[in-house]
């Protein structure tokens, strides 16, 4: 990544190409051709979702120089041509049929094969909501109220693709299964804290060390009501996932071709670039998006007043997944929510900036990435009549910045790596 050049640029223009090279350095053209496969005896089948899951099948048909088919389910919005890759859209976060017949089309795609044959899965973040495959006994109807119940209750993504995978029948090593005898080689784009395969899109091609009994008591521990035929299968142990060891997976292979750290590494080279020392403070950050943007507040009041741990100027970048427990009318989102929280608790302290957005463009279910703090924020807001904490108390920030003109439109970045956060205090 080529940093900017040493010219001084404005704290909000400074934080915007760090974000930009954040999602750069997971574009799919850069970061899959290294990870191709060799050419099979057989047929080549490729295979995936997620919301960089179109962008990754262009990146192969760009530089796969033998036959190839496939097909792949990427978000409304997110699709890019392909001439012998489907591409098919769906919704996210919560499953519709689209996604539904998309996943029982890449089941059979890939059934009947041999072991001369490879298929080539292209995982990436978003995949969970859009390949969605109910377990017999499940509807569609089923999975989305609780998409939708796990989704507000500030459930962590951890827990929330544990009970995916126990209710599906392409998640948890399924997909890799359908495929046996031939081989599979899985590429795959982070979005998760840890970087756990298992958690990203519920990994569809990569053993379960998860039960049925845990997805049951994630759900009884967020008092989410379970249809029966949802609770049957948990409690009867139908919706077992595939186990480590099992024979079926013994021919896959799995890559991380992006991560969260990757990316917070290309926006610290920014930084070094135009002078502004980086700090990497964690890329698997999780927990409340509010409470974190309060430790993050202290630290970087820290620095600005005691020149302590770091001196400024200084960029503090941290990367993972938030949640946010939607209590209010507003519609959430975990970067916002945490700007705005970071900000009533920074309380317009001079020479701190920040910028904070989901990598993919979509910040929790608005098509807008994220926004941007100064130290006038607040003053700007009561000028316009809007009451800051009224509207984090209303999960509300996507309306606050939206108003002040600071929200952060990408549009479709046709790639994820979570979320990206900087604090830059100057």
């Amino acid at each position: 990544m080529r940093p900017v050049s040493t010219t001084p640029l404005a704290p909000r223009d400074l934080l915007r190409r760090m974000f930009d090279a954040a999602i750069a350095a997971a574009q799919p053209a850069y970061c899959v051709p290294p990870h191709l496969p060799d050419r099979p005896r057989g047929r080549l089948i490729v295979v995936g979702a997620g919301k960089a899951s179109a962008a990754m099948a262009r990146a192969v048909e760009d530089h796969w120089d033998g036959p190839l088919e496939g097909l792949v389910v990427t978000r409304f919005g997110y699709a890019v041509p392909c001439e012998r890759i489907e591409v098919v859209e769906a919704a996210h976060p919560v499953p519709d049929e689209a996604g539904l017949a998309a996943a029982a089309r890449i089941v059979e795609r890939v059934s009947g094969l041999t072991a001369d044959d490879t298929v080539l899965c292209l995982i990436s973040g978003g995949g969970s909501a859009l390949m969605p495959l109910p377990i017999a006994g499940i509807t569609l109807a089923d999975k989305q109220a609780i998409a939708r119940a796990l989704l507000k209750c500030g459930a962590s993504i951890r827990e929330i693709n544990c009970v995916r995978r126990h209710l599906s029948a392409i998640k948890g090593g399924r997909l890799a299964a359908a495929c046996y005898p031939a081989r599979v080689v899985s590429l795959l784009i982070s979005d998760v804290p840890g970087d756990d395969p298992c958690d990203i899109a519920s990994g569809p091609t990569v053993a379960d060390p998860s039960t049925c009994d845990e997805a049951l008591a994630i759900l009884q521990r967020y008092e989410i009501a379970l249809p029966d035929a949802v609770r049957a299968v948990l409690a009867s142990g139908r919706g077992e996932s595939i186990k480590p060891r099992d024979p079926r997976l013994a021919n896959v292979s799995t890559t991380l071709v992006a991560t969260p750290q990757g990316a917070l590494e290309a926006a610290a080279a920014v930084a070094r670039g135009a002078g502004i020392t980086p700090y990497i403070l964690g890329d698997s950050i999780e927990g409340e998006a509010r409470d974190v943007a309060k430790v993050m507040a202290g630290i970087a009041r820290q620095v600005a007043q005691r020149g302590q741990p770091f001196a400024a100027p200084c960029v503090l970048l941290s990367g993972g997944e938030t949640t946010v427990t939607v209590r209010g009318a507003g519609c959430g989102g975990r970067n916002v929510e945490f700007l705005l929280s970071l900000g009533l608790a920074l309380e317009g302290l001079p020479g701190v900036h920040a910028l904070a957005g989901d990598t993919d463009g979509v910040d929790g279910m608005v098509d807008v990435a994220g926004a941007y703090l100064a130290p006038d924020t607040l003053p700007r807001a009561w000028a316009l009549g809007l009451r800051p904490q009224a509207s984090l108390d209303d999960n509300d920030a996507h309306r606050f910045f939206g108003a002040l003109s600071d929200a952060i439109i990408t549009g479709p970045t046709q790639t994820n790596v979570n979320d990206f956060r900087a604090i830059l205090i100057v």
